[in-house]
């Protein structure tokens, strides 16, 4: 298997929180770092032990427990904003991994339940801490309350959620690569412009100061 089917299959494992709980800016990152084998197999709470068991299977590593310094592990839970409260500031917005919260600036913002992935990142990205935690329902058209098995809450969040999760994360993470190249683009434009000025004023300058010699010379 390729370095990159290895990155897949790993990626395929993970539940797609995009929640940074590893240690990594997304599923994908934590995924190349494991196959580096620059990280551990155990650093997914969402996933939980048998996520963490998964991840051996794929590497044939042994089995860890997870570790817990990376966060909490399972239930998942989903975001809420009191619009009441909120002011608008988009913060939540740019911290949400998924776009699944809308809305303009000076404009109340809500979230879209069906894709929100718990990842709690848009809390402590609040300005006036309008934004509070859930429990989420049970993943599945009609699905309600949570189920007592968290085990097969994430066999329903994998089929259900992960892979929408991962297309938002994605179209998201090409949006903002977009976005930085064209500033990029702009920026090198904008200093060609100041360079060709630059240039433009020294021969400006050296003309000048050979007409003021040559008048000087005619004296």
């Amino acid at each position: 298997m390729s370095d990159a089917d290895t990155v897949s299959a790993l990626d395929a494992l993970l539940p797609q929180t995009q929640c940074r709980q590893c240690g990594y800016p997304g599923c994908l990152a934590y995924a190349r770092a494991m196959a580096r084998g620059s990280a551990d197999i155990n650093r997914c709470p969402p996933g939980g032990e048998s996520v963490a068991a998964d991840l051996a299977g794929r590497l044939a590593l042994p089995v860890q427990p997870i570790d817990r310094s990376c966060g909490p592990g399972r239930p998942f839970t989903l975001a809420r904003i009191d619009e009441s409260r909120c002011i608008g500031c988009v913060a939540c917005i740019r911290a949400c991994p998924v776009d699944a919260i809308i809305g303009a600036r000076g404009r109340m913002h809500t979230v879209v339940e069906s894709e929100c992935t718990g990842c709690e990142l848009c809390v402590p990205a609040c300005p006036v801490d309008c934004i509070e935690l859930v429990p989420m329902p049970f993943p599945g058209k009609g699905g309600e309350g949570r189920g007592e098995d968290p085990d097969a809450f994430l066999r329903a969040w994998m089929a259900e959620r992960a892979p929408r999760a991962r297309a938002r994360f994605e179209r998201r993470a090409a949006r903002r690569a977009s976005r930085r190249k064209t500033l990029r683009g702009r920026e090198a434009d904008a200093l060609q412009g100041a360079e060709r000025a630059a240039v433009v004023a020294a021969a400006v300058a050296r003309v000048r100061e050979r007409r003021r010699a040559a008048g000087r010379g005619r004296r």
